[in-house]
């Protein structure tokens, strides 16, 4: 789908001139020019020329150009362009003007985490950041005021700012910011001013043009793959195949010789392989004599787990939530509905592979990667490298996909291992996409049981759900666990809005040696499957249309009405359609978004699926520019339907089986079905994340679809292991 709001390269070039001719859309990575005139990377400075720094969050130039900080991680979300406009709303400034660069981790932690939340993830840019954004702009906006009221002896009550400029209603007279941005800097407030609601917005919510958008159009933008530096090393790295094995032996002397090899390094659970270019480094570790220690875990498989899993919904869960005697009622129920849902392992298969580019000297430790985590690598670099924390400095780059995977700094070690070893020599270490499809944390594998009894007239009385999901917290945080119940496993069924009278909901978390992490969506990614397609098969039982039953148990929810209610009028739920071709739907809450769609789906007789068409309708509460939802929808939808088709990751003794894109398909683009997307907003305090809330339903939508035309229940993932064929 075509963006509206695409622009010419030219254009792009004259609209991002700042002072002096410079790009100004700038990372705290160095320019391709810079880095073939030898510059080397510096620590982050004030401004000193071309600009003047308000506050920590922006920096106006002499010449009007706004340049505002970014704390969270750009993979492709429009955070730099969202971030930036929650500034400016409040700061009343020329928005063709604005540019957007990177804040600096380093700068953060000197200064009392002046940036507050760096870590980009669990959908929360927007929501978790916007408060303090306003605030920022507006203590900006209040302090220009009083500069060039200062100026001209009137009080700043008599003044009010607009467009980049200072106003002095009574006279006319009017400053540009970048003419008092100096004598602003230096203003003391006696007290913060207070910031704008939703509906004063001016900016928010309107049609805005991407920041970054240009940059990756022309070629210019740099993600942590395209760093260049002088003297750069390479490093190619293999791991042990087996989760929880380890390094033996290696035999370098086999390959020492050959053209360019520079060293062979061990690094946290590895070897790498040290040359002057990539490609050199890779051929020498692919024919480099290594051994493995397997560890524990050689003679596992997929099969074995799924025993496991299948065998622990017969033992008794812990109790994540309950109201009434659910068990009782359902046997004394009228009929009884019943089924176990399975879903197996996922990798995150960014685009851009794994890689971190280190060069550490016993006093400053560099790296330049893509990371949703700055904070976590400067933090890992210095523990790892025992330099102090005030002397790492993280260069954050364009993420070529995040989805969760770029948040553990796994290669941030293994480059700064190799980097070490080099004698100040600077090392990018990139993963091959097996190393990366092979040695991800992937999305947990789970099997999930449902029971749902309905009276003599159809209606729901009892609900029961036991879930087995292998545990995130875990690993990533074993305090985030209570009571035996890990609540990233059991988002959106714990914590359901369907009002069954009696419910009990059970949860039971088995571990395998398989690393497991968030996955874009989370909890949320295996369970609406599960609930939402059994939703339908309660539906199905009841002799009830699927959305008038779940109107029916969410009475007492009119923000999932609203959504309901937007859903089956822009999707035209029930409309006639063709013999093969069917309407599914699903609604969903999760990071704080209700999300309802329907997808329009058919099925050919040899059981060949195509998504035809999805209808979103979203609730998250309010809208900064309503582009990026759209794109965001159809993000997820993309990302949600290649799981569902393909996804799946096998273990076979120990090992992932899957290594590149040919066993771990991706959509391509020919199956991408048409996307819209419906705002059924229910204001108030309500803000919502967006990046993940269309990941989820897209799944269950389209398999009640396939159910409609085929007649057959899909309860395990994905559809590649499934006849769908229908007579």
């Amino acid at each position: 789908m075509r963006s509206q709001h695409e622009v010419g390269r030219r254009q792009f070039l004259m609209s991002t001139a700042a002072v002096g001719g410079a790009l100004v859309l700038g990372f705290v990575v160095p320019s391709r020019r810079a880095q073939a005139a030898n510059v080397a990377p510096k620590p982050w400075t004030p401004p000193v020329d071309g600009g003047q720094e308000i506050n920590a969050w922006l920096i106006i130039g002499s010449d009007d150009t706004v340049t505002i900080r970014v704390a969270q991680s750009e993979m492709g979300q429009g955070v730099f362009t969202s971030m930036s406009m929650i500034v400016a709303e409040e700061l009343a400034c020329d928005w063709t003007k604005v540019r957007a660069e990177y804040a600096s981790a380093n700068r953060s932690l000197r200064q009392n985490r002046v940036y507050q939340r760096m870590a980009t993830g669990g959908s929360r840019a927007v929501r978790a950041s916007r408060e303090y954004l306003q605030q920022a702009g507006a203590s900006a906006r209040t302090r220009l005021i009083a500069a060039a009221a200062q100026q001209w002896g009137v009080p700043a009550s008599a003044c009010q700012a607009e467009n980049g400029m200072v106003i002095h209603s009574a006279s006319g007279r009017k400053v540009n910011y970048g003419a008092v941005a100096a004598a602003a800097a230096s203003v003391k407030l006696d007290a913060e001013p207070g910031i704008k609601k939703p509906e004063q917005f001016t900016l928010l919510g309107k049609p805005q043009k991407r920041l970054d958008v240009p940059v990756k159009v022309n070629g210019t933008a740099t993600f942590g793959i395209d760093i260049r530096l002088p003297d750069m090393l390479y490093a190619s790295v293999t791991t042990c195949p087996v989760f929880g094995g380890k390094l033996k032996s290696h035999n370098f002397e086999a390959i020492k010789s050959m053209p360019g090899v520079k060293a062979a390094v061990e690094v946290p659970n590895g070897i790498a392989v040290v040359a002057d270019s990539f490609w050199r480094a890779k051929t020498a570790l692919e024919v480099m004599p290594v051994e493995w220690d397997l560890g524990a875990h050689a003679n596992t498989s997929s099969a074995d787990f799924q025993k496991m899993f299948r065998a622990a919904l017969d033992k008794e869960g812990v109790v994540a939530n309950e109201k009434g005697d659910a068990l009782t009622a359902l046997k004394s129920a009228a009929k009884v509905v019943e089924a176990d849902y399975e879903a197996p392992y996922l990798a995150h298969a960014t685009m851009e592979p794994m890689n971190c580019t280190a060069q550490v000297t016993p006093q400053r430790v560099d790296i330049w990667l893509g990371t949703q985590n700055p904070e976590g690598a400067l933090t890992a670099a210095a523990e790892f490298t025992g330099v102090a924390p005030d002397n790492v400095y993280v260069h954050n780059c364009f993420l070529g996909g995040g989805f969760g995977r770029r948040f553990y700094n796994d290669d941030v070690k293994q480059a700064l291992a190799v980097a070490k070893a080099m004698a100040g020599k600077p090392v990018k270490l990139i993963w091959t996409r097996e190393e990366d499809m092979r040695h991800d944390f992937y999305r947990p594998m789970a099997a999930i049981r449902f029971r749902a009894g309905l009276d003599a007239n159809g209606v729901p009385v009892a609900y029961y759900n036991k879930s087995v999901t292998h545990s995130i917290l875990s690993w990533v945080r074993p305090d985030g666990i209570k009571n035996g119940v890990d609540p990233s496993s059991v988002e959106g069924l714990a914590n359901m809005s369907y009002a069954f009278g009696q419910y009990r909901i059970e949860h039971l978390i088995q571990n395998t040696h398989v690393p497991v992490a968030f996955w874009r969506s989370v909890g949320g990614s295996q369970n609406a499957f599960a609930i939402e397609s059994f939703m339908d098969e309660v539906a199905h039982a009841a002799g009830k249309d699927p959305i008038e039953l779940r109107r029916t148990l969410l009475k007492d929810h009119p923000d999932w009405l609203g959504v309901l209610d937007i859903l089956a009028q822009k999707g035209n739920w029930g409309k006639q359609l063709p013999k093969g071709t069917a309407q599914g739907m699903a609604i969903f809450e999760s990071y704080g978004s209700i999300m309802g769609q329907i997808a329009e789906v058919s099925v050919s007789r040899r059981g060949e699926v195509r998504v035809e068409h999805v209808v979103c309708s979203v609730d998250c509460g309010h809208v900064v520019k309503p582009r990026t939802i759209e794109e965001q929808m159809e993000s997820g939808v993309v990302y949600g339907l290649t799981a569902l088709f393909y996804g799946q990751i096998s273990i076979e003794k120990g090992r992932v089986a899957e290594g590149n894109f040919d066993t771990y398909q991706m959509l391509r683009i020919n199956a991408m079905p048409e996307v819209e997307t419906h705002f059924a907003l229910s204001g108030g305090d309500k803000w919502g994340g967006i990046g993940e809330p269309s990941v989820p339903t897209i799944l269950p939508a389209v398999c009640n679809a396939i159910f409609k035309i085929t007649g057959k229940r899909i309860r395990s993932l994905p559809l590649s292991n499934h006849d769908l064929s229908w007579a």
